[in-house]
């Protein structure tokens, strides 16, 4: 059995008019994801997170303690997969997509991010963060 794992980030800025928005980003595989990249050597899974967030977005991000997810999945036969997310906040909304990986990013409100992801268990993560920042007053 091989075993594969990622870190990323629920990544959220507040829009104009003060509306949080959250960032989705359109692959180059044509799936709409939460921003993650595989661990690499022997990265904690904050750095793995930070090092993802800036190569696929441009963006410097800072966490918000006390929110950690994961999911497991089966990416292919004879692979098991997890995926732990945090979640940060960008004072910045300008992003720069990594060419190689992904086609497109959006900042989205909480219901169209979520309608816009591809996979149930990103929209069930998007959704804690959701709950966790509105109990937390919703600011970085």
């Amino acid at each position: 059995m091989i075993y594969e794992k990622s870190c990323g980030a629920v990544i959220f800025h507040p829009g104009a008019g003060g509306e949080r928005l959250y960032l989705v980003e359109l692959m180059r595989k044509g799936h709409r994801s939460l921003c993650k990249g595989h661990v690499e050597n022997n990265e904690t899974e904050h750095e793995t997170a930070a090092r993802e967030i800036r190569e696929e977005t441009g963006l410097s991000v800072v966490f918000v303690d006390g929110f950690r997810e994961t999911i497991e999945y089966s990416p292919y036969p004879g692979c098991t997969k997890t995926v732990v997310f945090f979640l940060a906040g960008s004072e910045s909304d300008g992003v720069k997509a990594q060419e190689e990986e992904v086609r497109e990013i959006d900042w989205l409100p909480f219901e169209e991010a979520s309608a816009a992801l591809t996979f149930d268990s990103d929209r069930d993560v998007l959704r804690k963060a959701e709950t966790f920042l509105n109990r937390k007053g919703g600011s970085l």
